[in-house]
């Protein structure tokens, strides 16, 4: 038996980064605050609770005062960093620059959709930290939607421009773009998506590039053992582009969730995660699967 850990899956570099600056100030101060899950993994997030971290909601945000407070790589709406200055509450910020310049390009579009009387759109997963923290660039005045049945809430008689969550599915977010383009032509006549339609594909390249990647190893290997935390909606979408290349493909939060009947003596097996998957985990499930059928390497 072979198994092997698909080395281009684990942490995208924002999460590595958010990570790296929340266990160096913990190392200095033996305890810092984290508005939300630093990562979507929930081992993870037990790890750095062993070493200090204290994750709190926007409610306990608004009853701490001077104290430090890491923002986590979804980044934040306006309000947080009001209310930060209010009570004299440190920042560290550890948002995803990919994330901090979408927001910029969001408050921008925003800004002159207004001046156009137009609607701006977001392909995102409602409630997702860092589609709130994009709305808020917005004043909670734009249109979430994830699915092409969402596009009811939409005037297609009016200008759009559309965004996307950075880690969404770029094949989503083009039928989606093709769907709008439709209903526009068909509301205001034929090719008028050219005038009323801005499109802007801003989907990150870490991510999207990891769904080739998924079908080449998926296939590669007789099982797959996609480990991801259950919140995490990229672990979601990675781990089903696994299932539909790879009927062998099994979705598990950690080595105790394996069932051995999955694999057979002889199989590949192949392991692989998340964005929000630490590599850790990875070899620790590789770890327990070798041992179970006495592998040697």
């Amino acid at each position: 038996m072979e198994v092997t850990i698909d080395q281009k899956s684990g942490y995208c570099f924002g999460v590595e980064f958010a990570i790296q600056m929340a266990e160096e100030e913990m190392e200095e101060s033996g305890k810092l605050y984290c508005l939300g899950d630093i990562v979507h993994n929930s081992m993870e997030v037990k790890r750095l609770r062993e070493k200090g971290l204290v994750v709190i909601d926007k409610e306990d945000l608004k009853d701490l005062r001077d104290c430090k407070v890491l923002i986590r790589a979804h980044g934040e709406p306006p309000e947080t960093y009001k209310t930060a200055i209010e009570n004299n509450i440190e920042l560290i910020d550890a948002s995803c620059p990919v994330v901090l310049k979408l927001q910029n390009r969001v408050k921008n579009a925003y800004d002159k959709s207004e001046e156009q009387k137009g609607q701006l759109v977001i392909y995102g997963k409602p409630g997702h930290a860092e589609v709130i923290g994009l709305t808020g660039q917005t004043g909670d005045d734009c249109i979430i939607v994830s699915s092409i049945d969402d596009l009811v809430k939409v005037d297609f008689n009016r200008p759009v421009t559309l965004y996307s969550q950075t880690t969404k599915s770029t094949k989503g977010f083009y039928e989606l773009k093709a769907e709008i383009e439709k209903r526009i032509d068909a509301a205001q006549g034929e090719d008028m998506h050219k005038e009323s339609f801005n499109a802007n594909d801003s989907i990150c390249r870490q991510v999207s590039n990891r769904e080739p990647q998924m079908v080449k190893f998926s296939s590669e290997n007789d099982v797959i053992v996609f480990v991801s935390g259950k919140k995490s909606s990229n672990g979601k979408a990675l781990y089903n582009v696994c299932l539909k290349n790879n009927p062998r493909s099994y979705f598990v939060e950690n080595e105790d969730e394996i069932d051995l009947n999955w694999i057979e003596v002889g199989d590949k097996v192949g392991i692989s995660g998340a964005t929000s998957t630490p590599m850790w985990l990875m070899e620790q499930v590789k770890e327990y699967i070798e041992n179970q059928f006495s592998v040697v390497n």
